[in-house]
């Protein structure tokens, strides 16, 4: 039995509505995913569900005494109390008067005399025995127990991941009947992101979700609702199936638009026909064409895919970053670098992953030269172009337009060489003219992080700084990046706690494990998973059938560099650079057309840039192996 339905429901907000004829059937224990490109709809129609939003057409049905609550997606600034404080607010009345009871038992513990606190103590007492409050007081503390949580501490010295795991203990200690959750892996680590997969694994209520973690949809969704010009299609199936079957559904509705198309095509070649044929036509027929006509005019485009589009650039030099023993901490009781070491060359694309506060944003600050490391030392290649996406948006200014942000007050951007009108080019990320002279204040999370990928990508570069760069971003444009720095030429570094993204995307993983230890790992998300996982085994022991004594292990000596390779050490740097600036000047000749007509001159330039690669791959590997003592 459906517990929530809509039937013929419609919402706008001025204009044609955002949702339109939504007809949806809710049942008891569904886990439903919501899909949807950014700004369809998804929050507008949780809003539905729980009553927040009236509908403007149609009905919305529920069953009687049924209990809703929604986790928000963003953590409100002004989160204050205790954890018991809080979590209690989800029980409505009762739970106020528990809060309360807990409060001032607190402050009665610092004042024991105190007649008034002992009065209102007293007061609460008698309330909560009423409201039969001392059962939700045990249930409280039972939920505050599972979701790993301190009743004690204040809500405000917690990091944003335990936050949401506050504000979820809030939203299901009421055991809701239905439950709705807008993006709650957003700006979580990936430990706070598994464990909300498998508290909501075990979740015995309805669950509606938003979400385009892949990964998160895969584990809890066993329905997809996709919200798609207006229109909710629900498929009861998995992700994975979802997404043949989407295939499939979008390849017959091509289809059957192509078929339409061309018959109205022919019926305006009908109409327009000459005198006498006019006198013959069928008025019935006429007034076809004009439902016809009004069909197509009511027809949603699908909304276009994002272009990213390369610009040309100078390649680097092969070297990208070196770092050697670096050291980095804000206190000398909380080291965020140890003792760390990587090499970082062209084409490598790296993902930064780590529980939220344990560095990351620090780590790429002191790889990049930002910050200077307190030990050991950092070294960068040749003719970096650097380009950064920040998580937190801080290189936009809410003061200024959409374009502004992109063209700082120009109405162009050179792109190539080339230069493109600014609303042309915010046009291949999916703002409209309106919206390019709209103010950033009006733009969503989702919409934000487009405009930031459009900033950055209208700058050459041939090395990436991604923070965080998937947040709110819909499925198709994640897919659509993916595929970008899968092509990109140069460099890649980023912060991500999207598995799937850095399983599809990243070479090496550089894993930040607290307290300073940081580590290097091949691969992706899945790759530093299995790596960890044998690390952390230990090897099975092996029962010798006689006892052997075993032979004294000789520790091996580190060798230390001789005089003569700590000076080969320091001339191979500045030789590296000399070389390979000649070996850019050689290629810039090459690429000239013109080159090939020099007779002579051609080979002896073709032979020397062979034998610079060739000396320069030596030099590396000396250099590799001079470091590494």
């Amino acid at each position: 039995m459906a517990i929530i339905g809509m039937q013929d429901v419609s919402v706008g907000f001025g204009g044609r509505p955002l949702l339109e004829h939504i007809n949806l059937q809710i049942e008891a224990g569904d886990r439903i995913c919501l899909l949807g490109r950014n700004g369809v709809g998804k929050s507008t129609l949780l809003k539905l569900i729980t009553g927040e939003v009236l509908a403007e057409a149609g009905d919305v049905s529920r069953v009687s005494k049924l209990t809703v609550t929604c986790l928000t997606q963003d953590v409100p600034r002004n989160l204050s109390g205790t954890v018991f404080e809080l979590v209690s607010e989800g029980l409505g009345e009762c739970g106020k008067l528990l809060a309360q009871y807990h409060l001032v038992s607190n402050q009665l513990a610092l004042d024991h005399d105190n007649k008034s606190l002992l009065a209102k103590l007293d007061k609460l007492h008698r309330s909560l025995d009423a409201e039969n409050g001392w059962q939700m007081d045990r249930y409280v503390e039972e939920i505050i127990e599972n979701m790993e949580l301190d009743g004690k501490t204040q809500a405000m010295s917690l990091s944003a991941g335990m936050k949401r795991r506050v504000l979820l203990a809030q939203a299901v200690v009421r055991n809701p009947d239905v439950l709705l959750l807008d993006e709650p892996t957003n700006h979580l680590d990936i430990e706070a992101i598994t464990w909300i997969e498998d508290f909501l694994a075990e979740y015995k209520g309805t669950l509606i979700f938003v979400s385009h973690d892949r990964v998160f949809v895969k584990k809890l969704a066993t329905r997809i609702v996709e919200l798609d010009r207006g229109r909710a299609v629900s498929y009861f199936c998995d992700y994975e199936t979802f997404l043949v079957r989407k295939d499939i559904a979008n390849e017959a509705q091509a289809v059957e638009d192509a078929l339409f198309d061309k018959k109205l095509a022919m019926e305006e070649v009908w109409i327009r026909k000459g005198v006498r044929e006019r006198r013959k036509r069928n008025e019935g027929r006429v007034r076809a064409l004009k439902k016809m006509r009004e069909e197509r005019r009511q027809r949603r485009e699908e909304i276009g895919n994002v272009r990213m589009r390369m610009q040309d650039v100078q390649q680097s030099g092969r070297l990208v970053i070196g770092a050697k023993n670096i050291s980095f901490a804000y206190s000398p009781e909380k080291p965020i670098i140890s003792n760390f070491s990587t090499t970082i060359m062209r084409g490598d694309k790296v993902g930064v992953i780590g529980p939220n506060g344990s560095g990351k944003t620090t780590l790429l600050r002191v790889l990049l030269g930002e910050l200077a490391p307190q030990q050991g030392t950092i070294r960068h290649g040749t003719n970096l172009e650097i380009a950064y996406f920040d998580q937190l948006h801080a290189q936009l200014d809410y003061e200024k337009t959409v374009w502004e942000n992109i063209a700082n007050g120009n109405k162009a951007v050179v792109i190539n060489g080339k230069s493109r009108n600014i609303v042309g080019y915010l046009q291949d990320f999916l703002f409209t003219a309106a919206q390019s002279i709209s103010p950033l204040s009006n733009l969503s999370g989702g919409e934000r992080n487009r405009l930031l990928l459009a900033r950055l990508f209208s700058r050459p570069s041939n090395v990436l700084v991604l923070d965080e760069p998937t947040n709110d971003l819909d499925v198709e444009t994640l897919e659509l990046l993916e595929e970008f720095l899968l092509d990109y030429p140069g460099t890649v570094l980023m912060v991500s706690h999207d598995r799937e993204f850095l399983n599809n995307v990243v070479t090496g993983i550089i894993s930040m494990q607290g307290n300073g230890v940081v580590e290097e790992y091949v691969g992706g998300y899945d790759d530093w998973l299995r790596q960890r996982k044998a690390a952390a085994e230990p090897e099975p022991e092996k029962m010798p059938a006689k006892a052997i004594k075993a032979a004294p292990i000789k520790k091996e000596k580190v060798r230390k560099l001789t005089f003569k390779e700590n000076k080969e050490l320091k001339e191979l740097p500045p030789l590296i650079e000399k070389l390979e600036s000649e070996q850019r000047q050689l290629h810039e000749t090459m690429a000239n057309p013109a080159f090939y007509k020099k007779g002579s001159e051609v080979a002896a330039v073709c032979s020397r840039a062979g034998e610079l690669k060739k000396q320069l791959d030596e030099l590396y590997a000396r250099w590799q192996e001079l470091e590494q003592g």
